[in-house]
């Protein structure tokens, strides 16, 4: 894969002010047809990041919860912005996503201003080991699509079922010949947390996720996304992806998906 400035790949191309066609690398991995719920949540951040470009004052996202309406076809996508809650210290967005005029995502972002509070900074999470330290994984050899096959993986040795921790990281641009922020590039990566610590056969199970939450007390830097991953299933078709997020410099978040499981038929 060339990952020159000139010629590096990319999840979506711009097509108008607010429309992106998505590229073979966004496939997603339980149907290849679809989008794979990952890159099109950095999208969304990336849409966020141009919204907010006429702010005179920066905010930070502190939270951003995702509702994945339907089907999310691999097909040119729209996306709009609006401000629910402003303020000037604290600010609510909604972004819609549409798909041949249904919608298909709604989130919603808190934006907090920021302030100095470095003095009284502190997590209980243990860092994670460096991307260096830990074996490379192929994912691809138990997902398919082309998103999973554009990602690097790194991951400890699974103990058990449901446990592990690993870093992701892509050569591939999120929009074709636009920068993309710290930020988004991130969170373009966090929806992998689903597939990197299975609790059953995705060939015999299926546990796509419903939404996806995430809380940042620290804006993260690139270019590894990491995720301390816990998967739950409950006895009733429900389940829980929970992760601790992570940068190279410690904790930033976490991250929160529900799950329908179900067997497969």
């Amino acid at each position: 894969m060339t990952t020159g400035a000139a010629t590096r790949e990319s999840y979506y191309e711009r097509t108008g002010g607010h429309r992106y066609k998505p590229t073979a690398h966004a496939g997603g991995a339980w149907n290849t047809d679809e989008q794979h719920f990952s890159p099109l949540a950095g999208l969304v951040v990336h849409a966020i990041d141009g919204h907010l470009a006429r702010r005179p004052e920066p905010l930070a996202l502190a939270r951003i919860s995702y509702d994945i309406l339907g089907r999310i076809a691999l097909d040119e996508c729209e996306i709009t912005v609006e401000t629910v809650r402003p303020g000037r210290t604290i600010e609510l967005l909604e972004a819609t996503v549409v798909i041949g005029g249904r919608p298909v995502v709604r989130a919603r972002a808190w934006l907090l201003a920021t302030l100095d509070s470095s003095a009284v900074a502190d997590s209980p999470h243990d860092r994670l080991p460096a991307p260096e330290e830990l074996g490379v994984w192929a994912m691809d050899d138990e997902w398919d699509g082309g998103y999973v096959s554009s990602i690097e993986v790194r991951r400890t040795p699974p103990t058990r079922r449901g446990r592990t921790a690993a870093w992701v990281s892509s050569p591939v641009a999120l929009v074709a010949g636009e920068p993309s922020s710290a930020l988004a590039s991130y969170v373009a990566l966090v929806d992998t947390a689903n597939g990197i610590a299975v609790q059953q056969d995705p060939t015999a199970w299926m546990f796509p996720n419903l939404d996806l939450t995430i809380h940042l007390h620290r804006q993260p830097r690139g270019p590894w996304t990491g995720l301390d991953t816990t998967v739950t299933f409950g006895p009733s078709g429900q389940g829980l992806t929970s992760s601790v997020l992570h940068d190279a410099d410690g904790p930033v978040g976490h991250a929160e998906q529900i799950l329908t499981v179900r067997p497969v038929t």
